[in-house]
């Protein structure tokens, strides 16, 4: 196979669609070929600054131009990126830089002080890198603080950039990730990974020529991964700071908005503000790409119902970048309302490079129709963990990547996902997947949120805990949510307690947070 890098792909796009535009951030706009100039500039300057193939640079930044220039820049040089997701703290940060030795640190000019407060915790860090302004930080004497706009300034247009050999294993980026300890697993993704992941993002998302795509959530995770398809499409990358559900109906339509990406809780919070007149507005909007956490059935319906058929269902890990399976937005409409509503349920079928095991505890594959945990082969799967090969081992075995998703296969392809592995609850013996009761939970109208967690149990070992937080107006009981689920899916499935919050918390990527659930319910809070 000829071996194509990011930095390829990015060249394939900026050359091929020369003054269109490419990048809509704020009130600034990028064609494509101010991409390459100033990308080009970046990498050539980073040369001059001894940053070399092998080494790594972390991002501090929000949604911004500047990651598209850096991720550019970094790759065609060789260089590994280390994205740091703003909304983590920063002794998980100060832990990412320095178990990966970053070299140079991009961080935005808002996010100064939080740098300040870590820089003498950062062991490697020789330049820092500062976007949005003049830096003021306090360094050391042997590092240096830079102006990011003076590395992008127009020289030559980077034409005597040294040119590099990489090949399709070399590593592009580093991603971090939850681990089951509590400290994060860097994934490593090779060129090859993010090659397949933008083959696949295109066939199976449906990314067509001169898309106007809307990034709302973080491009240093999933929407950072939708990027190249766009642009290799000839497609505009609107870039956007941020969720607004009120304002969101007005950017579609006076962007011409054609598709975007969001997670769950930002569609439930869209249906909260959405008005019939608002389909007007997004007449133009014909795909939301949505995943990184389940959808309950009852949410996608009235989604459905609301703005159209329009939604692609995509289901994916950090270890194997956004596409494991999809649902079409063909898959979202069936002729038996029956067979729709349990196809909803699931994530649905196996990308085209996709192969899928399903095994029990012992290792062993499970027989047809029994759950069973989600094994995967797959064309842009992770190399493994940095730096720690004990974990890597544990996760791909064989040449499988063991998601510990808990999964079952319907007879037409269909996968549903049962529960994560390490969520499961063991309750006098018997495995409890907490996903069955949240769908249960959401479809009882006056409950507008949930999640079920397991909590220890001095008799049981654990028990079932159902957290809610209630429609405006709501006054129901504990009693009677416990026996609504008591008769949906007998009394081992019904919660033994719930708890009413104003609020679930979620993580930065809009997703339930169930450590932190545990640790408010352990505190008494």
């Amino acid at each position: 196979m000829i071996d194509i890098s990011v930095g390829d792909l990015y060249d394939k796009c900026t050359s091929s669609f020369g003054t269109r535009t490419a990048i809509i951030s704020g009130k600034d706009s990028f064609s494509f070929q101010d991409l390459r100039i100033k990308s080009y500039n970046l990498a050539k300057h980073l040369q001059n600054l001894q940053i070399v193939k092998g080494n790594t640079a972390a991002f501090l930044m929000s949604n911004c131009a500047e990651y598209l220039f850096c991720e550019y820049a970094l790759a065609k040089i060789g260089a590994i990126r280390v994205p740091l997701a703003v909304l983590l703290n920063n002794s998980d940060h100060i832990y990412m830089v320095n178990k990966t030795k970053c070299k140079i640190l991009f961080y935005h000019k808002s996010l100064e002080e939080r740098v300040s407060a870590m820089h003498g915790n950062i062991e490697s860090i020789e330049f820092f890198v500062c976007i949005g302004g003049d830096g003021t930080l306090s360094i050391n004497k042997n590092q240096q603080l830079i102006n990011f706009d003076s590395l992008i300034r127009v020289t030559d247009n980077g034409t005597d950039l040294v040119p590099v050999c990489i090949n399709g294993e070399d590593l592009a980026s580093i991603y971090f990730t939850g681990g089951t300890t509590g400290i994060p697993k860097g994934v490593m993704l090779s060129h090859r990974s993010w090659l397949y992941t933008v083959l696949i993002e295109t066939l199976e998302f449906d990314i067509r020529d001169s898309e106007q795509f809307l990034y709302l959530t973080p491009l240093t995770h999933a929407g950072g991964c939708l990027l190249l398809p766009v642009l290799l499409k000839g497609g505009t990358c609107f870039i956007s700071n941020g969720f607004n559900a009120e304002t969101f109906f007005d950017v579609v339509r006076e962007n011409t908005i054609t598709s975007t990406f969001l997670v769950p809780s930002m569609i439930y919070m869209l249906l909260d503000v959405f008005k019939p007149t608002n389909r007007q507005d997004i007449e133009s909007l014909r795909n939301i790409i949505y995943g990184a956490a389940p959808i309950a059935l009852d949410k996608i319906k009235e989604a459905l119902d609301k703005f159209g058929l329009i939604f692609t269902q995509l289901f994916g890990q950090t270890e194997a970048p956004m596409a494991i399976t999809a649902m079409t937005r063909a898959d979202h409409a069936n002729a038996s309302i029956e067979r729709l509503n349990q196809i909803l349920t699931s994530a649905g079928r196996p990308t085209f490079h996709t192969k899928i095991r399903f095994i029990d505890d012992e290792g062993r594959d499970c027989n047809s129709g029994v759950p069973g945990e989600i094994l995967v082969q797959c064309a842009n799967m992770m190399t493994g963990y940095f730096a720690d090969e004990e974990t890597t081992s544990k996760t791909i075995i064989g040449g499988w990547l063991h998601t510990g998703d808990i999964g079952i296969q319907d007879e037409e392809g269909f996968i549903y996902i049962v529960d994560r592995k390490k969520d499961m609850v063991i309750s006098g013996g018997f495995n409890i997947y907490p996903r069955e009761i949240e769908d249960v939970l959401f479809e009882h109208p006056e409950i507008k949120n949930a999640a079920v967690v397991g909590i220890p149990d001095s008799k049981w070992g654990e028990q079932v805990c159902g957290i809610v937080t209630l429609q405006d107006g709501s006054r129901i009981s504990e009693f009677n949510i416990i026996d609504y689920v008591k008769k949906r899916k007998g009394s081992l499935m019904a919660p033994k307690s719930i708890k009413f919050w104003s609020t679930i918390p979620l993580t930065n990527l809009g997703k339930v947070d169930k450590k932190e659930i545990k640790k408010l319910i352990a505190s008494g809070e």
